[in-house]
């Protein structure tokens, strides 16, 4: 065998992992992607039906993480504001929770303290409407990052812990909040 038939069997070889790699590329990493420039810088825009929530970062760019969503009819749409944050927050589920699956919630009715075995994970955003209740939304961490784009929670806007990390450095209280 000769340097180029050599040369021509290696190269497929020598471009497999780039290809493998993007093929299996992680759609729901943080990215900075372009968005419609009428959103103001800071505000948080999600897509529940795209499994997406954009942190706006400057005119016409966010950057895009993946989510998870309310399941059937619990999606939850509308506009708040960011009203409270909290670390690794303590979690109890709601009297609706409770009623719809009481296998899986009443043993938490009391609540669960935070930490790294708490479904709302390492942080959550709560999310006020505009007379300044709670709404019961959040957007938080998880300990299932396997559930990020898929519509499987009570509600709540879902993100791996390390993005939601993030995501609560970087917003303030009073952040505008648009589900859609």
């Amino acid at each position: 065998m000769n340097r180029r038939q050599m040369m021509k069997l290696a190269l497929p070889l020598i471009a497999l992992p780039s290809l493998a790699a993007a093929q299996t590329e992680d759609p729901y990493a943080p990215t900075e992607v372009a968005i419609r420039d009428d959103f103001e810088v800071g505000s948080i825009v999600v897509v529940s039906r795209d499994f997406y929530l954009y942190h706006v970062v400057a005119p016409g760019r966010a950057v895009r993480y993946g989510v998870a969503v309310g399941r059937d009819e619990l999606v939850w749409k509308g506009k708040a504001t960011i009203g409270r944050k909290v670390e690794w927050p303590s979690w109890r589920p709601t009297p609706e929770m409770i009623a719809r699956n009481p296998a899986a919630y009443e043993k938490y009715k009391d609540g669960m303290p935070g930490g790294p075995q708490n479904p709302l994970g390492a942080r959550a955003l709560y999310l006020y409407n505009d007379r300044g209740q709670d709404t019961a939304i959040r957007i938080h961490g998880t300990t299932e990052p396997g559930s990020i784009g898929r519509a499987v929670s009570n509600g709540c806007l879902r993100m791996r812990n390390e993005a939601v990390m993030s995501l609560y450095d970087r917003v303030p209280l009073g952040t505008p909040v648009y589900v859609f």
